[in-house]
């Protein structure tokens, strides 16, 4: 990956209305749920209690799906992605010092692989939970996104 298309996947893109709005949901309930319990715990406390939160807000929250990554002319497994958010957002937290530009492309390998056009990468090793939240794009995926009926 080129520093030209890590500078993108930060970019903001037109995204579906429902999506931008669910991002934010997602924000919130990240913030709330740090906000109790702050920063130094490791990422799988942070990921109950922000399904937690998100539940308690009527969204439907999958934890640690399996995500196939197509290789020439087979699919790998082994590869899980922390939470899916209505089936249309990808949640990444991570517990780390800081965030490197590697978690940012496996984020947008796991939403080419699901198809799904954005994706938080979300670093709890905060004391406020405001600036270690990344949005992570796949422009590509943007006409393929359909509502959870």
């Amino acid at each position: 990956m080129n520093p030209q298309e890590l500078r993108n996947l930060v970019a903001k893109a037109d995204l579906p209305r429902e999506v931008e709005a669910l991002s934010h949901s997602v924000i919130g309930a990240a913030i709330e749920a740090h906000r109790h319990l702050g920063p130094g715990l490791i990422e799988s406390v942070y990921e109950q209690a922000l399904t937690h939160e998100l539940e308690r807000r009527g969204l439907w929250v999958e934890r640690q799906i399996a995500v196939q990554i197509p290789y020439k002319d087979i699919v790998i497994e082994g590869q899980r992605v922390d939470l899916i958010v209505e089936r249309a957002i990808i949640v990444e937290l991570k517990s780390v010092s800081e965030i490197h530009g590697v978690f940012k492309a496996k984020l947008l390998s796991y939403l080419r692989a699901a198809e799904l056009s954005l994706g938080l990468l979300i670093n709890c090793n905060a004391v406020v939970l405001k600036g270690p939240i990344h949005r992570v794009l796949d422009e590509r995926a943007l006409p393929r996104w359909r509502p959870l009926s």
